[in-house]
């Protein structure tokens, strides 16, 4: 086991430079800060403790930012908690994520944010960062707690105090400050009247059918004109439909970015058969055209990043029969793996999903020093194989609710080391619970 912020040495990994070529080298780390990338680093090392890593046959990627999950602590720790899903991450090569306010209490206050950071400072094996929540109250912390990377609006496919879907009092949120706002764009009184429309059909799969393209462009429409007219900084969260994507292909301001998940880009509405409620999210899985188009938004850069949404929900609360079934599904353990085994197929490449997953993360919440192999940025870095193929095995997870709508499928790209700060706290199947991670920085 290294010593915390010892120096380490990466030798004869294949990274992924920031032109995004790659290099046979080596990669020193000291303090947690990358110093030295080059095809060769030799000694003597600037002190005695230095960690030694033969990378050979491994590729060396930045870190994974996940910028969407729901670690459901405080209040809802039966399903997940910090320390699961930290142990989750960095199995799956996240070395940071962003974490959404509906918890209990919601993180609507800066005395709630600063509980979740010190419940994640003493428990977190990776960088964390927590969204403030919007409420119809507009509470005064909501443009001023911090540290947080925006505010989260549920504009659908919630309830209680965090749905925010009235138009006046979205626009008094949009009109107040420059602070970046990020939101579930789902027009809820569409998903209401339909609910009803659509009562006491038992089949899961309706649920795409309630939750339908129209609902969610509805309210991008709406984020999206709001954001125009207060030149507000705008995130869409997990964009899901071809008909968004139009919209934004016509009409992205500079301001705007998008993100979508794996869920939404490899699976459709044809797995309801195979997995029931497994597959229900919000906004639901969509047809095996939306994923097409969806993977073009992506490729073209139409949509900026990958989330994964991860939400997850213990097999008993997921087998209870539709509409009584949570919607939300686990996946920081399988992103990287599911995106690097579409690169080595073919679809995209391996340059791209380091972009998507880490580079395109830090840049739109300005968080510094992260998503690159470079001197000067932290060390939160990947060395995955991508060699191997490996099944998604529900024993194998890490994540406390221990089940993945991917089950069964052979991935490649698994993480073998993940290093958050300089300090490797996964290796080859083994987790080191001492690391911990580090509350992360927004600047601007």
């Amino acid at each position: 086991m290294m010593a915390l912020n010892s120096s380490l040495l990466i030798r004869h990994a294949r990274i992924l430079q920031p032109d995004r070529e790659f290099m046979i080298g080596d990669v020193l780390v000291q303090n947690g800060v990358i110093v030295q990338v080059t095809p060769e680093i030799a000694p003597p090392f600037p002190e005695d403790s230095v960690t030694e890593i033969d990378a050979t046959g491994l590729t060396l990627l930045p870190g994974v930012i996940d910028p969407q999950v729901h670690f459901r602590e405080p209040g809802l720790e039966h399903k997940e908690d910090l320390f699961t899903a930290s142990c989750a991450c960095a199995r799956g090569g996240v070395t940071s994520f962003l974490e959404m306010p509906n918890t209990r209490p919601l993180t609507t206050t800066q005395a709630a944010l600063d509980d979740k950071l010190q419940r994640a400072a003493q428990k977190c094996l990776v960088n964390y960062g927590f969204f403030i929540g919007a409420t119809a109250e507009v509470l005064p912390d909501l443009l001023e707690a911090a540290p947080a990377p925006g505010i989260k609006i549920f504009m659908g496919s919630m309830h209680g105090p965090l749905l925010v879907d009235q138009d006046a009092l979205l626009e008094k949120i949009f009109a107040q400050g420059d602070r970046l706002i990020a939101v579930h764009a789902e027009d809820q009184a569409r998903i209401m009247q339909r609910r009803q429309q659509f009562a006491g059909i038992t089949d899961p799969a309706i649920h795409s059918t309630i939750q339908d393209n129209q609902a969610a462009l509805n309210a991008t429409q709406l984020a999206l004109r709001l954001a125009k007219q207060y030149q507000r900084r705008l995130h869409i969260l997990h964009l899901s439909t071809a008909e968004e994507v139009e919209l934004l292909r016509q009409d992205k301001p500079a301001w705007v970015t998008a993100e979508v998940t794996p869920q939404h880009l490899l699976l459709n509405t044809s797995v309801y058969e195979k997995i029931g409620t497994l597959a229900q999210m919000n906004p639901p899985l969509r047809s095996p055209h939306d994923n097409d188009i969806l993977w073009q938004a992506l490729l073209d850069g139409v949509i900026d990043f990958i989330a994964t949404d991860h939400a997850p929900h213990t097999l008993e609360e997921k087998a209870q029969p539709y509409p009584n079934s949570p919607s939300g599904m686990p996946g920081v353990e399988t992103s990287l793996a599911l995106m690097l085994t579409q690169a080595m197929q073919g679809r995209c490449t391996v340059a791209q999903v380091a972009h998507w997953m880490s580079t395109a993360v830090a840049k739109a919440y300005r968080i510094p020093n992260k998503g690159a192999i470079a001197p000067g940025y932290d060390a939160d870095l990947v060395l995955v194989d991508l060699n191997t193929y490996r099944p998604v095995l529900r024993e194998e997870l890490l994540t406390k609710c221990g089940w993945s709508p991917f089950e069964g499928w052979k991935l490649t790209g698994w993480a073998v080391y993940t290093i958050v700060g300089g300090n490797i706290v996964y290796a080859r199947g083994k987790l080191h619970t001492d690391i911990r991670g580090r509350a992360l920085r927004f600047d601007g």
